[in-house]
């Protein structure tokens, strides 16, 4: 059958032309404007996402840079440093546990205001701490920075994973990559205060100075309501309906990976710049440097994630991604060379990049209650990410942090063959792109 542009349409002289149908009426001006609104406020709403991840991860990274001369000027032990960073596993189990809830009941908007309003008061109490030198202080600090990052952080990943699903391509490697390339611009900057002995309190005074702006306008572009959970009887917002969701096996291993590569990055947020310090010899700029090239590679692997996922498909990369951080942790703690430790944590790095964002997208592939599965492994993720390295803090004072970081090693390991867990479950629809390759199962994405 042809075209319309092979069809020719001659007038006969023979034959009257009948009269000419009636134009249709134009368009109203809302329809006209709503796609390039909806474009608009969709580029609005991914570049306020973009920013909301990036706040954590420069915050995140200013206090893990000057870790040791916070530990210096309390003069506190490894297992004295475990007891205050106790304080960041209160505050994120609580943020993290009770954020799922708060987002379903009043939507991720408020939950994200809350939570990076908290983040920028600890990061402001921390920096008193240092000046008055109480621990006690830095522990509550850090306290209210982990309740604000656990619950903005699954507030804004649940906020990723609509915004992934409307515009049909993946985002939240991208996303987290922004918080990547906040801790390597916290880093660098922490390292360069570092080496000038730049006042602790002071630099931690700035950042949460910094950071006020960007997250009123962050907050601001996020719209309200997304998350709100319907209160149905198939899908009652309960803490046993929240539950009742780890009865779906694939979830449990999707979550078993989330846990093994948060902890592996968050192990080396909280130790990596002491573990190099007090086990492989380096002094504090060294230790902060280090840091900064982990974080350099997570930031390259994340922003790199959506070239690879469309190629290999998200088993092949979270395997991938898993084998390298397992050779990254090994050599950190077994190399004894501190050169090859420390050019090591380019493969940790690398090898913990990718995990987390590509399980929150798995979660999110079912159709049904999809904010929910996405809450339960996301919150998974940051309890291991928040609350495991503190706790390594006791095992590194018995066994010190090298020998500590074995049960890291092994969660990363358990993740090479947990891999599969992540295939996509949907077959893909008409006019949506994918994350995927043709050889594994495509993801279909839709639109809310």
């Amino acid at each position: 059958m042809g075209t319309l542009r092979e069809c020719t349409f001659v007038h006969s002289p023979d034959r009257s032309p009948g009269p000419e149908p009636p134009a249709p009426p134009p368009l109203p001006s809302a329809h006209r404007d709503r796609k390039p609104f909806m474009d608009l406020v969709l580029r609005r709403r991914r570049s306020a996402l973009l920013l909301a991840f990036f706040i954590p991860g420069i915050s995140m990274s200013s206090w893990i840079t000057r870790t040791p001369a916070i530990r210096d000027i309390l003069g506190a032990s490894t297992s004295e440093m475990g007891l205050v960073l106790f304080g960041l596993s209160v505050g994120s189990m609580s943020g993290i546990l009770s954020a799922g809830l708060l987002v379903r009941r009043f939507g991720t908007r408020p939950v994200a205001a809350v939570g990076l309003t908290l983040m920028i008061v600890g990061m402001a109490t921390i920096a008193l701490g240092a000046v008055t030198s109480v621990a006690v202080v830095v522990a509550a600090g850090l306290a209210f920075f982990g309740g604000g990052m656990g619950s903005a952080e699954i507030a804004i990943n649940i906020e990723g994973s609509v915004v992934e699903r409307i515009q049909g391509r993946p985002l939240l490697t991208t996303l987290h990559g922004c918080f990547s390339l906040g801790t390597v611009a916290g880093a660098v900057a922490g390292i360069a205060l570092t080496a000038a002995d730049f006042p602790v309190a002071l630099h931690l005074s700035l950042i949460a100075l910094i950071t006020i702006p960007a997250a009123v306008w962050a907050v601001r572009a996020i719209p309200a309501g997304t998350g709100i959970g319907a209160r149905t009887p198939e899908a009652p917002s309960t803490p046993r309906a929240s539950a009742a969701i780890w009865r779906d096996s694939r979830l449990v291993l999707i979550g078993l990976i989330v846990l093994a590569m948060a902890l592996a990055e968050g192990a080396a947020n909280d130790w990596l710049p002491l573990l190099m310090v007090d086990g492989h010899g380096f002094d504090a700029t060294a230790g902060s440097l280090i840091f900064a090239g982990f974080a350099a590679s997570m930031t390259i692997g994340r922003f790199s994630g959506g070239f690879f996922l469309s190629r290999f498909g998200r088993v092949a990369v979270v395997r991938a991604s898993a084998v390298f951080g397992v050779i990254g942790l090994a050599l950190v703690i077994f190399a004894e060379h501190p050169g090859l430790a420390g050019a090591a944590v380019v493969f940790w790095g690398l090898g913990t990049s990718l995990g987390f964002p590509i399980s929150i997208s798995a979660a999110g592939d079912s159709p049904h209650d999809a904010a929910r599965r996405v809450s339960a492994v996301a919150t998974t993720g940051y309890v291991a990410f928040l609350v495991g390295p503190p706790l390594l803090g006791f095992l590194g004072d018995e066994y010190g942090l090298r020998g500590a970081m074995v049960v890291v090693l092994t969660f990363v390991l358990a993740a090479v063959f947990l891999a599969p867990a992540v295939r996509p479950t949907r077959s893909p629809s008409a006019g949506q792109r994918t994350d995927t390759p043709s050889g594994e199962d495509d993801v279909r994405t839709t639109s809310d």
